[in-house]
């Protein structure tokens, strides 16, 4: 029996935890196993899921920025939520893995059991809390390219990655941020870490001379040199800070200042 139309606060937590990890395409509850799999756990339809992702859009600010203004306008208690949660990836991750977790009267590192079974106390709750904000990252990253690497459209999930453009150990304080991640393929992934490839800050691609230099052959030209200076694939929503990019530029791209 579907529950009442009024919406609990952890409830909305939940629901917020999801709006920022699918993308807007696939907001449906026909459709998409992530929404139905949440309406399971709360009681709800996924059809009432599905509409309140999209009640989230109404204060979407990169939406609305785009003329989108969604399926009706958010409740009160749906702006409280998102104030709370603004720009507080860490703690929307861990309170919507906690309450989800209470209702299906688990513990919250269930899926991490195995990993964590060598860690004791503070030690593995720091896993647990990292492994649940890395998991979180990765998908806001992803949703938010559509699923698709910006640089060569490479869909396949178990070929993505979510790469931080200013690392997880250099700024502790963006690790979580989405604006700080680029979605890309496994192999320009490692390029782009190593500083053999970067993003401008007017969003293009640069292959650095090094790599230039010892690409002479076939392989390099399709997956590098023919995307120098072309447009990445911009992202729905979290669009890369380009102080991000320029850090990126200035300290790990191998070709120095562009």
């Amino acid at each position: 029996m579907e529950k009442s139309n009024f919406w609990t606060q952890e409830e909305l937590v939940v629901a917020l935890n999801l709006y920022w990890k699918v993308p807007y395409n696939k907001i449906s509850g026909t459709t998409n196993e992530e929404i139905k799999k949440v309406a399971q756990i709360l009681g709800r339809t996924p059809a009432a899921i599905a509409y309140k992702l999209m009640n989230f859009t109404s204060l979407d600010d990169e939406r609305l920025k785009k003329g989108n203004k969604g399926k009706g306008s958010a409740g009160k208690l749906d702006q409280v939520v998102w104030l709370l949660y603004k720009d507080n990836w860490e703690k929307l991750s861990l309170d919507s893995a906690t309450i989800l977790a209470s209702i299906q009267q688990k513990t919250v590192d269930i899926d991490l059991e195995k990993e964590s079974l060598e860690y004791v106390g503070e030690e593995k709750l720091r896993l647990i809390k990292t492994r649940i904000s890395q998991q979180d990252f990765r998908q806001r990253v992803l949703a938010s390219y559509n699923q698709k690497c910006c640089i060569t459209g490479v869909s396949h999930p178990s070929l993505l990655i979510a790469s931080h453009i200013i690392p997880w150990s250099v700024n502790a304080n963006e690790r979580l941020n989405p604006r700080n991640g680029l979605c890309l393929n496994a192999l320009h992934d490692k390029a782009f870490d190593n500083g053999l490839i970067t993003i401008t800050t007017d969003f293009k691609v640069k292959i650095s001379r090094e790599m230039i230099k010892r690409s002479s052959d076939l392989f390099s030209e399709q997956l590098f040199l023919k995307f120098e200076n072309k447009p990445i694939g911009l992202p729905d929503r979290f669009l890369p800070n380009p102080d991000f990019l320029a850090w990126h530029n200035k300290n790990i791209f191998r070709n120095g200042k562009i």
